[in-house]
């Protein structure tokens, strides 16, 4: 009886120390990205050796919240770019890419995705994907849109 007590206190003390000593949680945005009112543009989830880091879905506007291209492709390099600013944020890169989730109005338009797509990512480890054909995204001149998650290590 008196192992176990002992053996609770212990986990006990040990959790409640590092809850204090570590946010696991942390939300950025990068100044180089529009950022929507009301949303975050990423989360960091502390793993231990490394972070996983969840975008908000990204879509084609500049810092400055203008449209950039009329294309799928043009579009795909911009949420690219923004993709790569936030990362940068934690200190990867489009590279530490794991996972995507890609919404984009026209599905015979993905090869144009993908001819883009594959110049910031690892192309050796491709991340895991979705791709969702869909009628309408959050404006009609945006013809695509990426939500993405990274693991970038910690140092």
């Amino acid at each position: 009886m008196k192992k176990a007590f002992a053996l609770v206190c212990t986990v006990t003390f040990l959790f409640s120390f590092s809850q204090k000593t570590m946010n696991p949680v942390e939300y950025k945005n990068s100044p180089e990205v529009f950022n929507i009112k009301g949303l975050s543009q990423s989360v960091s989830i502390d793993c231990g050796s490394s972070k996983m880091i969840l975008l908000s879905g990204q879509v084609p506007l500049d810092s400055k919240g203008n449209l950039v291209g009329n294309t799928v492709e043009e579009q795909t390099h911009q949420i690219f770019r923004n993709i790569e600013n936030i990362l940068k944020e934690y200190g990867g890169t489009g590279k530490d890419i794991v996972k995507m989730g890609i919404f984009i109005r026209d599905i015979s338009k993905t090869p144009d995705f993908r001819k883009v797509r594959d110049a910031y990512v690892n192309i050796q480890n491709p991340p895991v994907s979705s791709l969702v054909e869909v009628s309408r995204l959050f404006r009609d001149d945006v013809l695509i849109e990426v939500e993405a998650t990274a693991v970038i290590k910690n140092k």
